[in-house]
């Protein structure tokens, strides 16, 4: 984890390489569906909801992968002969063209929502959003504003009222949630209750806790304004009570942790992965407000970002008129930092602030001091069993061995 921190990961850094499984094993899945499902016998509706389920999820497993690797190779169909197990990386220009492919078809035959058991499963608004998320890593911002827009216009989302509780599992898929992974705890079945997502952040040092892992930093907690609820509904201090009433002792080994993964200890069960029935919360709407108003603002649009922007800081100060005013500033380079500024404490703890930095171009300033090197830490390494299994035709990013 320290290699991550300080920008010294390489190429046979073993979590890269089970990154990198782990997604071609997601698309490998989805293949299977999508080659195999159309000749199938059955309910033509329910058939047509299983592909674009799988078309969804593959794009997301690219936009993973692109986002980390830079230049992936791209696998659209199960290989047909032994020529085609072993291809060389895709230039991200097309990566990125299919998964917009994939979440076009998905958005224009998924449900806008479910109701009873199919709650939960993706929908027009998951794929719009996550298009969204898309455009905005290649810029493409009349792009952002279409799909934002489109998923405003849906009227299914609003924003939760209480940030704490959004992230507790009662709240699970609630009128925020765009896309949740979704987990379960199975009584008498822990092998298969095995969401690691809430225990391996957990408060460390308490049996119903986790491992600690997931460290909030002290730049996060001087990043939110006076007041702002979202600091202690975003970050369990040591020494502190929880609002659903569990005590930190003063004695745990980190003084903070991500409240956002945290779940009541008295959910806890014995034999089971602490927190396993926490849903990972991926798209959720208020992200989709900051998208919206971010492309407003480059687009010109001010007052459309303004709205945009606002609505959220509104929900954070929950009433509270002494805290977090609305932003007022009509200046395109001020505002654009306002906007980035309120998707790093709206969003804190949910694995965007990284690669937002990136590709808002101020890695080297905010990322430099801790190793961040330019023409090379934009993207990660390519793992080196990969390229060792390719023979060489996987090809190693810049500046890396």
């Amino acid at each position: 984890m320290n290699d991550f921190d300080n920008f010294t990961a390489t190429s046979t850094e073993g979590q890269l390489s089970d990154f990198w499984k782990g997604q071609y094993q997601e698309i490998n899945l989805c293949n299977q569906v999508l080659d195999n499902i159309p000749a199938l016998s059955m309910d033509a509706t329910l058939k047509a909801r299983y592909l674009l389920e799988s078309k969804f999820l593959r794009a997301y497993s690219y936009f993973r992968l692109v986002r980390a690797f830079g230049d992936v190779p791209l696998r659209l169909h199960l290989p047909k002969d032994a020529s085609e197990y072993n291809i060389p990386r895709t230039p991200k220009a097309q990566v990125w063209a299919a998964i917009e492919q994939d979440l076009n078809d998905a958005a224009a035959g998924l449900p806008t929502s479910y109701t009873g058991a199919d709650v939960g499963r993706i929908t027009k608004g998951a794929a719009l959003a996550l298009h969204a998320k898309v455009a905005m890593y290649q810029a493409k911002w009349n792009d952002v504003k279409t799909y934002t827009d489109q998923v405003i216009g849906l009227g299914v989302y609003s924003l939760f009222p209480d940030f704490e509780k959004m992230f507790r599992v009662q709240n699970e898929n609630c009128s925020e949630s765009i896309f949740e992974i979704q987990t379960a705890l199975i009584p008498g079945n822990p092998a298969a209750s095995n969401s690691q997502y809430s225990q391996v952040q957990g408060v460390r040092g308490v049996p119903a806790g986790g491992w600690g892992f997931n460290v909030p930093t002290q730049d996060l907690v001087d990043a939110f304004e006076p007041g702002d609820p979202r600091l202690n509904a975003t970050i369990i201090f040591r020494g502190t009570t929880t609002a659903e009433g569990d005590a930190i002792p003063s004695t745990v080994p980190n003084p903070m942790y991500n409240y956002k993964s945290y779940v009541p200890f008295s959910m806890y069960v014995s034999g089971f992965n602490q927190g396993c029935q926490q849903n990972i919360r991926v798209l959720r709407y208020a992200d989709v407000l900051l998208m919206n108003a971010e492309a407003n603002n480059e687009l010109g649009n001010t007052t459309a970002a303004l709205t945009s922007l606002n609505k959220v800081r509104q929900r954070a100060r929950a009433g509270n008129s002494g805290i977090l005013p609305d932003v007022t500033t009509t200046d395109k380079a001020a505002l654009r930092n306002a906007i980035w500024h309120e998707r790093r404490v709206e969003m804190a703890m949910e694995f965007d602030r990284y690669f937002d930095v990136i590709r808002q171009g101020r890695a080297a300033t905010l990322f430099g001091p801790k190793g961040w090197q330019a023409n090379k830490n934009e993207v990660w390494p390519i793992p080196q069993s990969e390229i060792d299994l390719s023979a060489g035709i996987l090809t190693q990013n810049p500046g890396y061995n």
